[in-house]
Parts: C-alpha cells; sequence; structure tokens
C-alpha cells in the first residue's frame, strides 16, 4: 500500500544523508582546525607579552594607523571573509563536539525532489509545502548529535512532517460509539461509484463483530437498483434494512431507521445517503436537511484513495456544505501515490477513520497515523 510514495520518501532520505555526510567529511581535522581558531582568538584579543610598551608603540588612535587600516581590504570583502571563515570554524567546532549543522543551501535540492515527489503522488500542495516547512524547521541551522549516520536526523524531520499534517483530529471510533447514547446514528456522504454502499456493510460487520448490533438505512433513494444491494448486504450480514419506494425522501427513511433502533434497542443506524456531486444544489440540500432533521452524531466522507488530488477536493467541499466528523478511504490497497490518505485529514481538519483494503467484508483497516507513517518512512527489512 502506497508502494510508490514510500519509495520516493526513501530517496529523499538518502540525498538528504548523503548531503550531510558530505559535509561533514569536508573535515578533515576538525579537533586540529578547532585548536587553530582557537589560537587565533587569543591573537587577536590583544598585544603579546612581547610587544614593546609605553611610548615607542604607535598610538592606535593616530594618524599614521588610520592611514595603515585605509590601506586594507574593503569592509565589505573583509566581512564576506570573516563571514566565512566564522562558519567554517563553527562547523569544525561541531564536528569535534560530536555534533553537525546541516545548512539550508545544502538541502535546498533534497527538499525540491521531494517537493515533486509529493506533487506527483496527489498530495494538495499546501499540504506539500507544510510538510517541507517542517522539515526545514527540523534539520537546518540547529545543531545536532553526529553519531554513526545522519539518517536518524532526517528520518525523525520526515516522520515529524508527515505526522503532523495526518494525525489531525483523529478518534477512536469504536470508543466514540460505545461512549454515545443509543441509538448512535452515522451517515454516510460521498460521490457515485466509490465505494460508499459496501463501506457501509463493512463498518456493520466491524461494529457486529465487537458486540454492537446495527440496522442499516437507505437514503439513497434516487438510484435505481439502490434498494437492492444494500438490502443484499443487509442479507449477506443478517441485518434488518429500512428502506422506502424508489425517488422517497431521503431523510424519512433514516428518521424511520432511528425510530426502528429506538423501539428494538439497536445501537447503531448506518445511513446510506444518494452520491452527490458537491456542485448538485439539490442533493445538497437533501444532505443539509437530513442533517438538520435527524442530527446525525457522526458524518463519514467516502472515496476512493486513488482518486487523489479529486479525493481531497471532494472532501473540502462536502465538509464545506455538510461538516463531515471523519473518512473512509476505500481502494487503499490499490494505490501506490498515497496522496489522498496524507491529505485529507489536513485540508478539511477531520481524520481517517477507515481504510479499505479489499472487497470482503473484513477488508476495514482503523486508520493509525502512526503506523502509516512508520510504514512510509521505515526502512524494508
Amino acid at each position: 500500500m502506497f508502494d510508490g510514495l514510500k519509495d520516493k520518501l526513501s530517496s529523499f532520505r538518502e540525498d538528504a544523508e548523503e548531503v550531510a555526510e558530505e559535509n561533514a567529511e569536508e573535515l578533515d581535522d576538525p579537533e586540529a582546525v578547532e585548536d587553530d581558531a582557537v589560537d587565533d582568538d587569543s591573537t587577536a584579543e590583544g598585544p603579546s607579552d612581547d610587544s614593546p610598551e609605553g611610548g615607542d608603540s604607535e598610538d592606535a588612535d593616530s594618524p599614521a594607523a588610520e592611514a595603515d587600516a585605509s590601506e586594507t581590504e574593503p569592509e565589505d570583502e573583509a566581512d564576506e571573509d570573516d563571514s566565512s571563515s566564522a562558519g567554517f570554524v563553527s562547523r569544525a567546532a561541531s564536528m569535534a563536539r560530536g555534533r553537525v549543522v546541516i545548512d539550508e543551501e545544502d538541502l535546498e535540492e533534497p527538499l525540491r525532489e521531494l517537493e515533486f515527489a509529493l506533487l506527483e503522488s496527489d498530495v494538495e500542495m499546501s499540504v506539500a509545502e507544510e510538510i517541507l516547512d517542517q522539515i526545514r524547521d527540523e534539520l537546518v541551522g540547529e545543531e545536532r548529535k553526529f553519531t554513526e549516520s545522519t539518517g536518524a536526523l532526517v528520518e525523525d524531520a520526515l516522520r515529524d512532517a508527515l505526522l503532523s499534517v495526518i494525525d489531525v483530529g483523529q478518534f477512536d471510533f469504536l470508543e466514540t460509539v460505545a461512549a454515545s447514547e443509543k441509538p448512535v446514528t452515522v451517515v454516510f456522504t460521498g460521490v457515485n461509484g466509490v465505494g460508499k454502499t459496501t463501506s457501509i456493510a463493512k463498518v456493520a460487520k466491524f461494529l457486529e463483530d465487537r458486540g454492537f448490533s446495527t440496522v442499516l438505512a437507505n437514503g439513497d433513494t434516487y438510484r435505481a437498483g439502490a434498494n437492492q444491494q444494500i438490502q443484499e448486504h443487509a442479507d449477506n450480514l443478517g441485518l434488518k434494512c429500512i428502506s422506502h419506494e424508489q425517488g422517497g425522501d431521503p431523510t424519512a427513511v433514516v428518521y424511520d431507521a432511528v425510530e426502528y433502533a429506538e423501539a428494538n434497542d439497536v445501537d447503531v443506524v448506518l445511513g446510506d445517503t444518494a452520491g452527490r456531486l458537491h456542485t448538485s444544489d439539490d442533493l445538497m440540500s437533501q444532505l443539509a436537511k437530513l442533517n438538520r432533521v435527524v442530527e446525525p452524531d457522526l458524518t463519514i466522507f467516502v472515496d476512493e484513495a486513488v482518486a487523489g488530488q479529486d479525493a481531497v477536493n471532494r472532501a473540502r467541499e462536502f465538509d464545506g456544505a455538510a461538516e463531515i466528523d471523519g473518512a473512509i478511504l476505500t481502494m487503499a490497497d490499490a494505490d501506490s501515490q498515497g496522496g489522498a490518505a496524507i491529505s485529507v485529514s489536513h485540508v478539511t481538519g477531520k481524520p481517517i477513520l477507515f481504510l479499505g483494503t479489499g472487497q470482503g467484508y473484513d477488508d476495514l483497516q482503523p486508520f493509525d497515523p502512526e503506523e502509516l507513517v512508520d510504514d512510509l518512512v521505515g526502512d524494508d527489512e
């Protein structure tokens, strides 16, 4: 899963590590350089013990001294040389203390390549920029411990940057259901053809396996065959499904399912809705009505991981029209890019709750940001 993105992140790690290693190798004998720097500083602080004292020495404020100073190199060039020498001495001293400093210009090329890699993997641009900015903050200019390899420095910075954009508002779906007043109403939204209805069946199986009773509700009243599709899932799982005639009011269907759950002590209502584009004003208004009348406890957006940037854009628009609480990305097992998984949480501020990883009812994986980042950044065994 997300193997293409994993390979690109690995390339960045190798390039950035090589940069740090090369900079470290510039100093053949850092301790000797540091000693020389100390000697130079001592000389510059004042006259030596052998310097003549009294009237034989030339007054530093005399016209002759000023004339001598005017014959020295221009001030700008002197400052530049001093800055260069100071930087070299600083790095030498850092290396002598077992530490390394990575300059921003050293990382410029690896970061540029990383940016291209992230965008090619369908990571949203603002998300890619935040990742790059955090890596710069982590690596550039700060002294770091230099042990056997700088690889750990780069890996930690990359890991922290990825986690900061992926781990957004994360909550445990199961714990939330357990802690909520019953019945818990969960509504699923998204466009047609992304596996929304199948995901509802998977979530039902996930909950039933963990001791929660469920009822399905077909609020997708406009699509021909929708009743049959969700009823087939319900039959396969041995669950009750509430549905109305095609063309009926979606809100009424979910409302009836909530009443059924209350009357029969069912823990969770899982409501399907019509697949819609965020540009379909009439369908979006239906969703707004459902939220207003039923007041679902959770609204979950469903899209395909392989949709990449399109999934990210749709998540943003759906969240704007009817605030979502989390997302499910289907077909994650077929996605080598990972752009949607990296970006959806960041652009909506809402977490990914599950990844769909196959066609079976058990092919639903709770989303763990740290586990994903470990897989993306960690070395293959």
